[in-house]
């Protein structure tokens, strides 16, 4: 039974499908203005690895990812410019130029980390008529009023805001001093429709005369074009917790009066040096800048996989330094398993798969379910050890079946011989057996290789 935790309840939850067998999600996805650092990509890291467990216990999935090409403004409320807009005026580009070009690179990104799409991508500028609709609607039910710069959610008619974040409405109104914009009647009410004016880029008409869409109601309208008034699973990073999906909510549910999501997962934040990681601090990565020092994509994606996607990720580069080894190091092990003629019991093999499978439906465990498969490279080589990993592989989406292509691409060539040598000399140390470990140390350096001892096991070095 797979069991997820839900931010709406704090606590782990049995899932249970709406429509049996299929799952209906819809997935945050990125503000094409610039390039997506690491830290976002953790995100749809997490998004793939949900998609991929759901798939293995053999759901149908229908899934829906937003583009955002207009309407974030470069504060999360109502503040500042559009993102878009901004990035058009510094670059001389048009806005559809600078989406193109970085939706691009985004999709890319997604490919170089096995990071599957779901089967629907929505982008926001294709679909401002459902956003005019959705306005319409709230404001001829009473949600959502005009003011001079916009039209605006009215919180105050909607009594379970606050309840996703677990906001305290009454300390925030107390609390709030300066009264950003004076036609607002709550301080917290929040823009779906913001009045452009004739220097906008990107403005089309509506009732409420030229503008654009707020940021939250994109997600609104598309995800319930695409998935219904009530759907299955919600994701995001947890920045998008007391802001946007919050204000998702309230759109939702004041219309159709209906619990909108049934699980709401968010993806921790990952941090630089134990700091933030963000842009204005300039201390994000790429993938591509990943590529040029010598990191592979897949490196990335092992070193995401060894932390519970709620649990804050500490980047460094001594990090990816052991992660490039582990991983190395997992290949080299396993492309020795695919030649292995060892036998090993199907009942054994059996074991490990269920270890395997009570770990992803644990709430995604996946750093669970890694040492399970590490544990199991421990078994005399076998290629059935090889054949039950490429399944494990299924959720994980390391390439594990591109093993010897990527040693002999990235890594020491090492002949198997050596590398089944080496793994039989870290069994013996585990075992405290110093003597055999030395005299196999000894047949790796006459073989013309080296051993040299890590947190991770061991590294080989040609001689």
């Amino acid at each position: 039974m797979l069991k997820v935790y839900n931010t709406l309840s704090r606590k782990k939850e049995d899932f249970k499908e709406l429509n049996k067998g299929e799952i209906t999600m819809y997935s945050c996805g990125p503000t094409v203005y610039n390039y997506a650092h690491i830290g976002n990509l953790r995100t749809y890291v997490f998004m793939d690895l949900l998609r991929r467990v759901l798939q293995y216990d053999g759901y149908k999935l229908k899934g829906v990812m937003n583009i955002t090409d207009v309407g974030h403004l470069t504060s999360d409320g109502d503040e500042g410019e559009d993102k878009m807009d901004k990035r058009a005026k510094e670059t001389g580009k048009t806005p559809k130029e600078i989406a193109d070009f970085y939706t691009n690179i985004f999709m890319t990104d997604l490919a170089k980390l096995n990071i599957g799409l779901p089967e629907t991508i929505a982008k926001a500028t294709e679909h401002i008529d459902d956003m005019i609709q959705y306005v319409q609607r709230l404001v001829e039910a009473g949600f959502a009023y005009e003011t001079s710069d916009g039209v605006y959610f009215d919180i105050s008619k909607f009594p379970k805001y606050g309840e996703l974040s677990r906001l305290n409405l009454d300390e925030q109104i107390a609390g709030a001093r300066v009264e950003v914009n004076s036609e607002k009647r709550n301080p917290q009410d929040f823009a779906v429709w913001k009045k452009a004016d004739p220097n906008h880029i990107q403005q089309w008409p509506s009732p409420w005369g030229m503008g654009y869409p707020g940021w939250h109601i994109e997600c609104s309208a598309m995800s319930q074009k695409y998935l219904g008034e009530v759907f299955d699973i919600h994701t995001g990073g947890v920045d998008h917790i007391p802001v946007h999906h919050e204000n998702e909510i309230a759109q939702n549910e004041a219309l159709t009066g209906k619990k909108s999501v049934d699980y709401w997962m968010h993806g921790e934040f990952m941090l630089v040096d134990n700091g933030k990681m963000s842009k204005s601090l300039g201390n994000t990565y790429t993938i591509a800048q990943l590529e040029q020092m010598g990191y592979s994509p897949m490196v990335f994606r092992y070193f995401c996989l060894n932390a519970h996607y709620r649990k804050k990720l500490n980047f460094t580069f001594e990090g990816m330094d052991a992660a490039k080894v582990s991983y190395e190091r997992l290949c080299g092990i396993l492309r020795s398993h695919s030649y292995g003629l060892a036998l090993v019991d199907q009942d054994t093999l059996n074991e490990f798969k269920q270890e395997f499978d009570n770990a992803i439906n644990d709430d995604i465990n996946i750093p669970m379910a890694l040492g399970v498969l590490w544990k199991m490279t421990k078994l005399p080589l076998c290629s059935d050890v090889y054949k039950l990993a490429l399944q494990m592989d299924k959720v994980l989406g390391l390439s594990l079946d591109k093993a010897e292509e990527y040693i002999k691409k990235n890594g020491t060539d090492v002949p198997d011989e050596v590398v089944a040598l080496a793994e039989e000399r870290l069994l013996a140390k585990q075992q405290k057996d110093w003597t055999k470990a030395d005299e196999l140390r000894g047949k790796i350096k006459e073989m013309g290789y080296s051993v040299l001892d890590s947190k991770e096991g061991y590294e080989l070095k040609k001689l």
